[in-house]
């Protein structure tokens, strides 16, 4: 199967935890939204002892996207943390 390189954005604390507010995961044709949270969960597991809840915000082109959606190439993925507010 082909693959293809996915653009992820970071933000705060995800942004902290991977040194970067950028990371570029590789993953298959045809894959989800998860399979990129995934491929960026394993990323930070190895060099920060993880960071991402379970399902975390995610924005595919600047639009909200489910784990389901289905990523195209030259898709842009930005994992958006928590706000708190006061």
């Amino acid at each position: 199967m082909d693959a293809m390189t996915v653009p992820v954005l970071l933000f705060a604390s995800y942004a902290d935890a991977a040194g970067r507010s950028r990371v570029d995961v590789a993953i298959p044709r045809g894959a989800t939204v998860a399979d990129a949270v995934a491929a960026v969960r394993r990323l930070l597991d190895a060099r920060s002892g993880g960071q991402l809840p379970a399902a975390p915000l995610v924005a595919v082109n600047a639009a909200y996207a489910s784990a389901e959606r289905v990523l195209e190439p030259g898709d842009e993925v930005a994992l958006i943390p928590p706000v708190a507010g006061g």
